[in-house]
């Protein structure tokens, strides 16, 4: 025993495995250079080592703690090498990406940056429940909206009815999120979302048509930047419906890349009532596909402005700029309609010639001249974080609750399609997206509710909940197959199959939003030290800072390193997990496992592609894709933590996880194996999936589960499609009666099944089969009137619209709108 202790076999790898542990733990390092120094004492006395190992150990030991703790030794060295490298290949950022940078904040994929997520502070935070008004308003006002509401008719007029538009008005839907002093209703953004989801799952135009002036509006801009005059005079204007306001930014050169609009607004004097002193704005501006466009009294147009003249002082680019202007002003010619894929939502360009806008309609006033590109950022926010989450969320709830209906009434070859293989797969699919989307949705509510602006987060919750929205809707449509493409009143999921389309281009085309934003913004506001590097980079006596900052970057990155290889290879065992959810432990080692993964191969990156992720979009994009799951993992943790760890939700969330986690892998994997040098992937991949690839899809029995769930009615049905409105006598309210008198007789169909099969003819019409059953006395009349009544419900329930080809064709004629020039 004595010679194993003498022995270096015995001490060297202590050591190794006493300084690994020091990095895994990210401990402090004054500390741990305390601590490995107590390790190399009993190393240095008992270790059989030689003594010229011994002193090369000390040697390589002191050096690094010199390094560590001198900044005189370190910067020449290290430091300041590192800074002249960064100022020579770290692109020089243009101040509207410096706006969009600084703008907004940064929230829980923090947590992912540093590879290290501690799970407990996201499960703490709880989302404030809805207030009484807020409810009030849910089960009065907009259960009678939603009567008042036919999705078919609406996409097929190109708009809403008056009487809808009157009762918007009246309600002060066009106000919702405008405080109540201003005569709105003073809605959270958990309010705002439950109403617009409830609107969606009647109608999606209407639901936009609401959605617009309470995200993306005037309002929430008038309401953060606005000056006090502004906001006494339009905000009640827009709360009562008496302006419907529009945001006009995108145009025919400038679209993801909206920086880039030519757009030009001159400072001038002289205004069209005949003051030759009044300072101005000379507007030349053109928009189109601006939301509201068409029916719009007030515009929020976005432009660059310029002072030639130097009227406003010596600079004469002042920068992007956003100022009101009236629909009814002198020169602003709007009207004109697009038609965005059927969906009856007014939508069209917007131009303007020799526009004469006052500063004081500038928002913010004179002071608010250069700084609209700040405010676009951060106000899109609320596009991206709540309104897009949640009609994604409310197609895919319709989706699952009709599909899943839709499937177990609707038979073939004698048997509910639902209890198909090849259906159960694209219904598990469903019914997982779905779980994942409401997950997402609620997570996003939660951090604007805790005061946050998460840029970054809000950039993911666009693209996965679209995406996803459309992988949805696409197995839908395959399973409703020709009753899905028949569009009519009694069609339950044509008209939402349109929606995904639209969301995944507007608020940032969905493949800028995946290669640039999510992970190439995300990097540099997330990242715990690149921002405040690129900060001290930007100073001209900022290289004390950058030291500072620098050397925890390089010990952070070796920490990751270490953590990753040490998770790697014990599949995440060694990670900490919350006791509140036990049951999920192995997925949250998993998910620390890949949390350091990414971190590490983060910072990989940074020194690889030099910090230039914009001109290698398929690598930002696959990271984009990792940062996307991990965020995805905890809202689906999240919610089923909040919705009281029911474990008949389980499945649902065991299925999104897995899920996940190979997404994440193949991520991994496609980032790992294009690298330009292929030996670092090489050694990537051994220190991520030192094993080979662990994570699979989820398995065939987990899919039948979830599947299983949309064909009955059930509450984890009803838990996975809150939120809807269910209003009586509607074609979803028909698929539901017929689906529940399926379901009650599905004993006495066995039953006479049965004895079909041994006395009568199985092929026979219903009606002859009831009569044979009564007669051999294998059903009682009661029985037989109920099998009647459900078969006649199913029968109704899957009857397709038929239209005269007039109709038709007068409709076809209608939606025609003459293009102007």
């Amino acid at each position: 025993m004595s010679d194993a202790l003498a022995s270096g076999f015995f001490w060297g790898p202590l050591l190794i495995l006493g300084l690994l542990t020091l990095l895994y733990l990210r401990v402090p390092r004054v500390i741990g250079l305390l601590v490995g120094a107590a390790l190399l004492v009993p190393f240095t006395l008992f270790a059989g080592t030689a003594w010229v190992g011994k002193v090369i150990v000390w040697l390589v030991f002191l050096s690094a703690a010199a390094v560590l703790l001198l900044p005189a030794l370190r910067r020449p060295l290290f430091s300041d090498r590192a800074l002249r490298a960064y100022r020579e290949h770290l692109p020089r950022l243009s101040d509207t990406e410096r706006d969009a940078l600084e703008a907004g904040s940064a929230w829980w994929e923090r947590a992912f940056f540093s590879g290290r997520p501690v799970w407990s502070r996201l499960l703490k935070a709880s989302l404030p429940e809805l207030t009484q008004v807020e409810r009030d308003f849910l089960a009065g006002s907009v259960e009678t909206l939603c009567v008042m509401l036919d999705d078919h008719a609406i996409n097929r007029a190109g708009d809403l009815p008056g009487s809808v538009w009157a009762f918007l008005r009246r309600e002060h839907y066009f106000g919702l999120v405008i405080p109540v002093e201003h005569g709105g209703m003073g809605f959270s953004a958990h309010g705002l979302s439950a109403v617009v989801q409830k609107i969606a799952t009647r109608s999606i135009a209407a639901a936009v048509i609401v959605m617009v002036p309470n995200s993306a509006g005037p309002a929430r801009l008038i309401l953060r930047y606005g000056t006090l005059e502004q906001k006494q005079h339009n905000l009640p204007r827009l709360a009562a419906g008496e302006d419907i306001p529009c945001l006009a930014l995108t145009g025919p050169e400038s679209g993801s890349d909206a920086a880039s609009m030519p757009d030009a607004g001159i400072i001038c004097r002289g205004d069209p009532e005949g003051d030759a002193e009044a300072l101005g704005i000379r507007l030349d501006f053109n928009k189109r596909y601006i939301t509201l466009a068409p029916v719009a009294t007030l515009l929020v147009v976005a432009f660059k402005v310029f002072d030639p003249d130097g009227l406003l002082g010596d600079s004469v680019k002042r920068g992007i700029t956003l100022a009101l202007v009236p629909a009814d002003a002198p020169g602003v010619i709007c009207g004109g309609r697009h038609d965005p894929m059927g969906v009856g939502f007014p939508n069209g360009p917007v131009r303007g010639h020799n526009v004469f806008v006052p500063l004081a309609n500038v928002i913010g006033g004179a002071e608010g001249l250069g700084h609209g590109w700040r405010m676009l950022v951060e106000t899109l926010i609320d596009g991206r974080a709540v309104s897009l989450p949640t009609l994604s969320t409310a197609t895919a709830k319709v989706a699952s609750r009709v599909t899943g209906g839709y499937a177990r009434i609707r038979y073939q070859f004698k048997s509910p399609i639902g209890r198909f293989e090849g259906v159960q797969e694209p219904l598990a699919r469903i019914a997982g997206h779905t779980y994942v989307l409401d997950a997402l949705r609620r997570l996003l509510l939660l951090a604007l509710a805790s005061g946050r602006q998460p840029t970054v987060a809000a950039a993911v919750a666009k693209y996965n909940s679209t995406a996803r929205c459309r992988d949805v809707l696409v197995d839908a449509m395959d399973i409703h197959a020709g009753a899905g493409v028949c569009l009519g009143p009694r069609n339950l999921i044509g008209e939402y199959s349109k929606f995904p389309w639209l969301g995944a281009t507007v608020e940032g085309a969905n493949i800028l939003t995946r290669s640039l934003l999510i992970y190439g913004q995300g990097v540099l506001r997330g990242h715990h030290y690149l921002h405040s590097e690129i900060q001290a980079m930007a100073q001209s006596d900022g290289a004390e800072a950058f030291d500072r900052i620098f050397v925890k970057h390089v010990g952070f990155t070796i920490s990751n390193g270490v953590r990753t290889i040490v998770l790697g290879l014990t599949g995440g065992f060694v990670a900490r997990t919350p006791a509140r959810l036990w049951r999920l432990r192995r997925y949250f080692r998993r998910l620390a496992r890949m949390s350091a993964a990414f971190a590490f191969v983060t910072d990989v990156l940074l020194l690889e592609l030099r910090h230039n992720f914009k001109a290698h979009g398929r690598i930002s994009g696959r990271m984009a894709d990792v940062l996307s799951e991990l965020f995805l993992a905890a809202a689906v943790v999240k919610r089923f933590h909040d919705d009281g760890r029911d474990e008949r939700d389980r499945p649902l969330v065991e299925w999104a996880l897995q899920e996940g986690l190979f997404r994440m892998q193949e991520a991994l994997q496609g980032v790992i194996g294009n690298m330009r040098r292929r030996w670092l992937g090489r050694i990537l991949g051994l220190c991520i999936f030192p094993w080979g690839r662990p994570f699979r899809r989820p398995s065939d029995a987990l899919g039948s589960t979830l599947a299983n769930m949309l064909l009955v009615p059930c509450a984890e049905r009803d838990r996975l499609t809150g939120g809807l409105c269910l209003t009586p006598g509607g074609p979803l309210a028909r698929l539901e009666d017929a689906l529940q008198q399926v379901i009650a007789v599905e004993p006495l169909e066995r039953k006479l099944r049965s004895g079909v099969e041994h006395e009568l003819v199985a092929s026979a019409p219903l009606e002859q089969r009831l009569a044979h059953a009564a007669a051999a006395r294998i059903l009682t009349e009661e029985e037989a009137e109920r099998l009647r009544s459900a078969e006649a419900a199913r029968l109704e329930a899957l009857r397709v619209d038929e239209f005269e080809t007039d109709d038709v064709t007068r409709s076809s004629a209608e939606s025609s709108v003459p293009s102007l020039p």
